[in-house]
Order: structure tokens, then sequence, then C-alpha cells
């Protein structure tokens, strides 16, 4: 029998039980549309090579104190050029802004938007390999002091903001901050996000050097670099290590070693975890369908037993016999395939409209050539997986035997046994998923209800830009600053108003630093722990909701000509003093008398700056700043909904303080999105994943004991007609459908103690091996079990023994 005719009789087999055929068929969509969605993600994402040439030789690299203490420690621009010269293993280096793609306002007009800006060095894209879709590339003698500023572009804002206008080239973005005009020459491919969120990338140096020689501008800078063709990545991390301790060096570069990671995986960022874990989730939802399939097959075939019996006393061949089984599984198989893509569109679909926008590479997932040729190996796979050893096992069984016994030959022990495997087996499948996606979501959980240790109700952010070709020192616009925070306090609906460095969870956009107490050595305080830094005003900690543990804080009496003075976080305190009350005590951060400051109080630490960890801070007066930049972030307290609020806030500033704009301005709890986006997308995906494998696996028990019961009906009405009570019937369903259960979570948690440590890195405020879970896991399963198998044990006992005894006659 050839396949043609394989498919058309399992096509005519298949329409004689379209109960059957349609429960196979959405089981297998179910399964290979789910697999195929998540693998359109991880091709996107993980597998399709970024836009540059030789990913895997790019590396970036930057330091990270021998304690743990800090991860992320850039290096300076001196410190980079140095770097580059002396190493072997990094071939060429280029180096980008360690703050990243940093939020700028964009001047057009008098009309202000925001663009996402990434400072690099004139060879970046060179280093990269990455050619422009049109125009040029940024070159070494664009990044030079005095150079014309120019900048490069990226795809998407290529489309949303120019429409893909191949004339963009030659026209000007001005960046308000310090009045740069930038010239288009070039827009960089689809897949280039590198820094993440970059709109457009300029050269570092006209940015931050007025002068070649400047030894005093601040530079933090993270390395790219690409490969010699015999170095590894161990080989370049070595090699900054040893830069770091050279001869010369500071006491602080000598507490640090180097940190090399491939590009694709800074790429990726938190993303590229959570990614393999639903690509593994999406696996083990695929063979739990398989074998339910499978079950619902061998079920089918014993039940069909005496028809395959009479066709082979006919004559028919065993080859063709499994021929047509395995031709009903083909079509099952193409069926469910076919149902699956359409599955995996509307998954997809909805997994871009729940994902958060600064998924990197999210523009690239798509269903396409490669992803449908995926969902063609997904079922061809499901086919040998479900479809060969039912067929097998249905066509090998003695005629003879089947003939004299009917039905009841389809209750041997070992038949039944197997059915039972396969289920406990789902059980087992199901526990593990289900434990993964309680972790997951149990720490999304806790990190949605973490104490921020301030109130954050009735917060607005707001972002100033100042019109730095008019007001270029700092002493020129603190002025700014301090006057629009002075209107906005006497504003109706504003309760207090401050200053802040940086909006909130900016991670290292924010300014961190480092001081010494008196009578520390330079060498002593080398070893100080880093702290976060913000300059404020005297209503923060009101606006903040944030009450002094010990001392005062900040009042209108600290002004210039006044002690200099700081208000420092519990863990400062902690860390600078310990075991000490640290107000009165003095903080020196410089070399001179005028950078010595006195503690007059100490607060809670924060979580303003990262939602995971608690900072440690120190607060300096805006009135006394002498720092070099304005801070142009102000947190507002209103009265009512913030939302309401911002137009006031706009007409203030337009109306009072000419030079200065309203950049933006967002409720806080919006600013909560971000480094909540990705742990609500992991915990959605995987509970989801978590309740099909369940709902399978209890479809999968439910099926199976209901055909035992079925099998051994007449068993049932022999123990009846000897005594037996329905409760005892009852009873013995129940048992042996948890007997299967107990296995199969028994396997599953076992399992799951052992799988779900790849899981660390998504977990917040949860072990991987947390006991609550596995036991709320265990409990779970079991009462679904019970509940699956309670109608089977209910028709079992009632069983009528008369009936059952003259179907044996």
């Amino acid at each position: 029998m050839n396949l043609v005719e394989s498919v058309r009789l399992g096509l005519r087999s298949l329409a004689r039980a379209p109960g059957f055929s349609a429960m196979a068929v959405a089981i297998l969509a179910i399964g290979i549309g789910l697999s195929t969605s998540v693998f359109a993600v991880a091709d996107a994402l993980l597998l399709r090579q970024l836009p540059v040439r030789e990913q895997d030789r790019l590396v970036t690299l930057w330091g990270e104190k021998r304690d743990g203490s800090i991860d992320h420690w850039p290096l300076d621009l001196r410190s980079t050029e140095e770097f580059a010269r002396e190493s072997r293993a990094v071939q060429q280096v280029a180096y980008v802004a360690y703050e990243g793609a940093w939020p700028v306002a964009i001047r057009d007009g008098d009309r202000l938007t925001r663009l996402r800006r990434a400072l690099v060095s004139g060879n970046f894209f060179t280093v990269l390999g990455t050619r422009p879709v049109i125009g040029r590339a940024l070159r070494q003698d664009d990044n030079v002091v005095g150079a014309a500023p120019v900048a490069v572009i990226s795809s998407a804002i290529w489309q949303s903001r120019f429409g893909g206008d191949p004339t963009v080239i030659g026209r000007r973005i001005v960046a308000d901050e310090f009045n740069l005009a930038y010239t288009i020459v070039g827009v960089m491919p689809q897949g280039l996000e590198y820094p993440v969120g970059a709109d457009f990338w300029a050269p570092y140096v006209p940015a931050r050097l007025t002068a070649a020689d400047d030894t005093t501008a601040y530079t933090a800078l993270d390395i790219v670099g690409r490969l010699a063709p015999t170095a590894s990545i161990e080989n370049a991390r070595n090699e900054l290590t040893t830069h770091f301790s050279r001869d010369g060096t500071s006491a602080m570069s000598r507490e640090l070693r180097g940190v090399a990671h491939e590009l694709p995986e800074v790429v990726l960022g938190d993303a590229r975890p959570a990614v393999l874990v639903f690509t593994a989730a999406a696996v083990l939802l695929l063979l739990i369908a398989c074998m339910n399939v499978a079950n619902l097959l061998l079920v089918r075939g014993l039940a069909r037993t005496r028809e395959i019996a009479i066709r082979l006393a006919l004559g028919a061949s065993r080859s063709r016999i499994v021929a047509q089984l395995v031709g009903e599984n083909v079509v099952l198989a193409l069926a469910g395939g076919v149902l699956g893509v359409g599955v995996s569109a509307l998954a997809v679909r909805g997994f871009l409209w729940f994902a958060p926008a600064d998924i990197p590479l999210l523009g690239r997932v798509r269903l396409d050539a490669t992803v449908l040729a995926a969902a063609f190996v997904l079922t061809t796979v499901a086919t040998l997986l479900f479809g060969i050893a039912p067929a097998f096992l249905s066509a090998r069984a003695n005629a003879n035997e089947m003939l004299r016994s009917g039905a009841r030959q389809s209750a041997g022990r070992g038949a039944r046994r197997g059915r039972e495997a396969l289920v406990a087996a789902q059980v087992a499948l199901a526990v593990l998923m289900l434990s993964a996606a309680t972790l997951i979501g149990r720490s999304f959980v806790k990190l949605q209800r973490e104490d921020l240790a301030f109130d954050a109700s009735h917060l607005i952010v707001a972002e100033l830009a100042i019109r730095y070709d008019r007001f270029t020192t700092p002493a020129s616009q603190l002025p700014l600053v301090r006057e629009v925070v002075e209107e906005l306090r006497v504003t109706p609906g504003v309760q207090g108003v401050s200053p802040v460095v940086a909006v909130p969870f900016s991670g290292t956009g924010g300014w961190t630093g480092r001081a010494r107490t008196e009578g520390q050595s330079a060498e002593d305080a080398a070893g100080n722990p880093m702290f976060n830094m913000d300059v404020v005003g005297p209503d923060y900690f009101t606006t903040f909701g944030l009450q002094a543990r010990r001392g005062r804080v900040f009042t209108d009496e600290d002004r210039n000509g006044a002690e200099p003075v700081v208000v420092v976080s519990e863990g400062t305190a902690r860390r600078y003093w310990p075991g000490a009350d640290p107000v009165g005590k003095r903080l020196l951060t410089g070399a001179t008398a005028a950078d010595e400051f006195t503690v007059v109080g100490v607060v809670a630490d924060t979580r303003y700056r990262s939602l995971r960890d608690a900072m440690a801070s120190v607060y300096f007066p805006l009135a006394q700043s002498r720092f070099p930049f304005a801070p142009t972030r102000l947190a507002i307290r209103a009265a009512g909904a913030p939302a309401d609020l911002v137009p006031t806030i706009r007409r203030v500033i337009d109306r009072t303080t000419p030079g200065v704009r309203l950049a933006s301005a967002a409720p806080f709890e919006s600013y909560m999105r971000g480094p909540l986006a990705q742990p609500r997308l992991n915990s959605m995906l995987l509970v989801t994943f978590a309740v099909v494998a369940v709902a399978l696996a209890a479809m999968g028990l439910f099926g199976v004991m209901a055909t035992t019961v079925r099998q051994r009906a007449h068993e049932f009405g022999v123990r009846m007609a000897l005594g037996a009570t329905p409760a005892r019937i009852r009873t013995m369903v129940l048992g042996r459908g948890l007997a299967i259960t107990c296995a199969g979570v028994s396997v599953g948690v076992i399992a799951s103690l052992l799988a779900t440590r790849a899981l660390s890195a998504l977990l917040y405020g949860v072990s991987a091996v947390d006991p609550l879970t596995f036991i709320g896991v265990a409990i779970c399963l079991t009462i679904i079990a019970l509940l699956a198998t309670f109608i089977p044990a209910r028709f079992g006992a009632h069983v009528d023994p008369a009936s059952a005894l003259r179907a044996d006659g």
C-alpha cells in the first residue's frame, strides 16, 4: 500500500470517529502551535545573527570589584586608549558610553521630543562590521574635538520618524543638550540594537570633551572589541584584569578585575534566560501533547482489536494494517500542524501585544519561512512520537486470541500499564512546568509588592529641557532649575517638588560615587563602598514621604554660605560608620575643605534606582550644589490625580522660566512598568504553558481511567455480584488514579528540584528549591487528578452486575 492510499484510507477511518479525530487534532494543534510560536521568538532573539560580522568574535568588556560589591565599573577614555594599544587578545577596540542609550531632548523648532542617543567611538561600526542601509557609518575623524556633529540613525527611527525617506541623509536633528545640531549621515540596518534602545549613534568625543588635552572631563566607557583569531574571551578578560592591576594605577583600579561577555549576550540581557526557559517549556508541552495523543491512539487501537483481527483473519498483511494506521496518524499530524500554524499566529500576535517594548530585537519576531519550516519539522517529530508505536502495537497482536477473547483482550495488564505510564509521565512533566510557573509567578508578586521605602502614590517625574545654547555652564543652568522649583512649590495642586539626578529605575544611568571619612587615608578610602548620589531640594524628603530616622533632613537654611551638609541613608551609615551614630560625622568627597560635608540626618535606603535592590545613598542640597551639572529631573507630589496636574506644570514652566521647557512628565507608576515588564511576561507565559500542561495531563488521566473502567466492567460486575459495594469499586478506581498520579508527582518533584535551579537568574525573593512551592504543586496536581478520576470511578461504581455477566455470556 502506497502512502497516498494509506492517507486516503486514514481519512475515511477518522471520518467515522469525528469526536476522537477532533480531540486528537486539537491537542496536537495546541502543542505544535505553542511550540512554533516559541520557536519564532527564539529564532528572532537567539538563533538569527545580528547585522554584524562574525558576532561570536565580538566582546564587550568592563570592570567589577573583586569583592562583588560593584558588578559594572566603566573605564575612562585614557585607560580605554591604553588598553587598545596594549591588548593582544582584542584585535580591534571601540567603545560606547557606559550609560548606554540615554534619552536626550530633541528640538524641532519649538517642539520638543526625546530620542535615545548612544555615544560611541568613531570606529564603532567598523569594529562591529556593520554596513549602513544608506549613507555612511561614523568614522575616526568624526570623533575628535571640534569635529562637525554627525549621527547615524536606527532603522526603526528612519521608518517611524522619517517615513523611510532616502533623502534623510543631510537632514539635522538638534539635541538640546549643548545645542548640538547633528547632521544625519547614515541609517543602520534593522536588528542593530546595541546599546539596547538606541535611536541614534553619535561620536563620543565632541559631545563630552571641549579640548583634546582635557583630563578633568568625566568619561565612563565600556569597551567593544573583536577578538584576535587565536584569542578567547578568557584571554580578553585576563588582559583587562592585568590592565587594572598594572603599575601606577590607583588603589581603586587595583581592586577591579575584568568582565567580558559576548555581544549577543549583552544585547539580549535579561531576555536571554527567559527565552531559553520558554523554549524548554514549549518542548515539554509538545511532549505532553504527543503523549496524550499516543494514549488516545492506544485506546482507539485496543477498541479496534476485533476489526483488526477480522482483517488479519481474512488475509490482510500486518504491514498493510500498520500502513493504514500510520496513514491515519499522518492525517492527524498534518491537520494538527495546519491548525497549529493558526494557533501559532495568534500566539505570536499575543506575545507581541503583551511583550514589553524594550525587549531587544522584538521587531524581528514573525512567522516567516524559517518558522513555518520549524512547524513542519515539529509536525514530523510529533508523528514519529505519537504515531509509530501505537500502530505497531495495535497490529502485532495474535488474531486468533483477539477473536476468542473479544473486547476484553484490550484489558491486558501490559497494555494498561503502558497507558498508565504515559499518563504518569504527563503528570511528571506537568508538575515540572507548574513548579517553574509557580516560582516565576511568586517572584513577580514579590517584586511587585516590594517596599520602595517611600510613598510612590501621587508622584510625578518630570524632565526639563534647558536651552544649552543660551545657558552653557552649570553656574547659569542651576538658577533656572531653582526658579522652576520655586514656581512649582507655590502652584495650586502641588504638595512638594524637588530636583532629582535620574529618572526612577535608571540603573547605570544614575550617579554613583565614593567618599572617605575623617582620618581615612586615600588608600583606606579606596576600599569604601560605592553609593548612589543625588542633588535634591529641601522638599525632597516630604515629596517622597521619607522620614528622618536620626537627625534631620534639609531645610531652606541649607544654602550657599551655610555649613555644607548631607543626608545619608541607613546603608551608607552602616558601611561608613559601623556601629556608630553618623549624625555630626564628616564625609569627604575630595581633597579640599570645600569637599567636606557634615552628616545631619539619616533616612531609609530606597529602591528609586533599582527595584530589586535598596541602594545606599548620599543626598546633597541643591542650594549648596558645586557639582558640574544641573539636575534636570523633578519629582513632584500632586494633591490629586497626577495626570491632571501635568498641563498646569507645563503652563507654569512656559510662563515663568524662559529657556526651560517641560520635555516629559509621567506618573511614577508608569516607570514601574519597566522593571516589572519582563517578570510579568515571564510569569504570564509560563503560567499559560503550565495551565495547558495540567489540563492535558488531566485529560490523559481521565481518558485512561474511563477506558480502564470500560475494560474492567465485567470484573466490577463479578465483584459486585459477590458482595462488593459501589463505594468499594469507586475506591478501587480512585486509588488506581491516585497511584498513577503519585508516581507522576514523585518523579515530577524530583525532576523539578534538579531543573528549577536553572531559573535562578529569573527569580526574586524565592528559592529555586522552595519547599512550599513543591508541596503546593503536588497537592494541586493530586486534587486535579482526583477530580479527573472521580467521574470514571462513579461510572464504575454504577455497573449493573447482571448486565455485565450477560455481556460476558
